[in-house]
């Protein structure tokens, strides 16, 4: 069954009941939405109340009648199962809870309109907030940016261990970080991978450019484990402490990827100048731990870097990082060599910085 976007032309033959793919099955912990109530809600949809847009459809802010704020998804990728599995994945997730994840409050299934319902978080995305326009990004100093940092880890430790079975993310990046009350960083679109076809995933990551928060082995063969989130939540560290797009971006005369300029920097013995101009101030020590601990999750080899539960540690406890144990990150960026790519697949570098670099086409 497929599900469509809003503003869809499609006609229905004969008209449902609000419920009918829902009738004789019981959701634990969520509640069932119709159509139209969520349409109220969203004033039709309308595009002023558009909060975010990612690979697994457009997001809107609603007011429900009862005056409470909610994040309302609508699905627009076409799902690989059919409405009983679908809703039997729903409720799994619904049953995730953990203070920072995102918490899923309802769902619709009516006709083809496949809608998730969001507690809504009051300071939008940490890509808004680190990354959005400086006239309306919030300050983010030290210490907020510290326990994002450490919130997130503990999110993504508690779905890769402390679950069963163990939910790999699969698409980690800023705009999935949503904040809440007093910065409370929270996880968004955990559980919803396994909805869709495996390339559905990462469209929204490649669209926007966003390569560098892509782990090699996901690029070389397509293997999305814990690791791979483990990779990308190392970037966003990075992302973090620069206050920079992990995507390629001009440093001086040369274009790279964030975390090749920063261990080019490590090298150099000058990490701090990675850090973000608008931290005024700022521990140096604990700022540089930071960005080790990224290069930990950053190791080329997936069985180098750590677990979350190991990386939560590291950044919240005094302990000191075993530098010998560092290699150089994986990273791979948009290939400006090649000049017979065709439209249809855009040729990567994948390399081990500095010394060895393969030509792929991703899936």
């Amino acid at each position: 069954m497929s599900c469509s976007c809003f503003g869809s032309s499609r006609v229905q033959k004969k008209p449902t009941s609000p419920h009918r793919e829902l009738e004789g099955y019981s959701l634990d912990n969520i509640r069932k939405f119709s159509y139209k109530d969520l349409r109220i809600a969203t004033y039709n949809f309308d595009r002023s109340t558009k909060i975010g847009r990612g690979g697994f459809g457009v997001v809107y802010k609603g007011i429900l009648k009862d005056g409470s704020q909610v994040a309302v998804k609508a699905l627009c990728a076409e799902s690989k199962q059919g409405d009983r599995e679908f809703l039997t994945e729903i409720n799994t997730i619904s049953n995730v809870r953990h203070q920072n994840l995102v918490e899923l409050i309802g769902c619709c299934i009516e006709g083809t309109h496949r809608i998730l319902v969001y507690e809504f978080l009051e300071n939008n995305s940490l890509d808004h907030a680190l990354l959005g326009k400086k006239s309306h990004t919030i300050e983010l100093d030290w210490k907020r940016r510290s326990k994002i940092c450490i919130g997130t880890a503990r999110g993504l430790a508690y779905l890769h261990e402390e679950l069963e079975p163990h939910i790999v993310h699969r698409d980690i990046k800023a705009s999935n970080i949503l904040l809440g009350e007093g910065f409370i960083p929270k996880i968004g679109d955990f559980g919803l991978a396994k909805l869709f076809p495996d390339s559905i995933t990462h469209i929204s990551t490649k669209l926007a450019g966003t390569t560098g928060y892509l782990a090699p082995e996901y690029v070389l063969g397509g293997q999305l484990t814990l690791k791979a989130d483990v990779y990308s939540f190392g970037v966003l560290i990075l992302e973090i402490v620069s206050g920079r797009s992990s995507s390629i971006s001009s440093w001086g005369t040369t274009q790279k990827v964030l975390l090749e300029r920063a261990w080019e920097l490590y090298e150099e013995g000058k990490l701090l100048e990675l850090v973000d101009p608008d931290l005024k101030t700022y521990p140096e020590e604990e700022v540089l731990k930071y960005i080790k601990v990224a290069f930990f999750c950053t190791q080329a080899t997936a069985n180098r870097r750590p677990m979350m539960s190991q990386v939560v540690d590291m950044l919240s406890r005094n302990i000191r990082l075993n530098e010998k144990e560092l290699t150089p990150p994986g990273f791979f960026q948009e290939s400006n060599d090649n000049k017979k790519v065709s439209e249809a697949s855009t040729s990567r570098q994948i390399s081990s910085y500095p010394t060895t670099i393969t030509q792929v086409t991703p899936r």
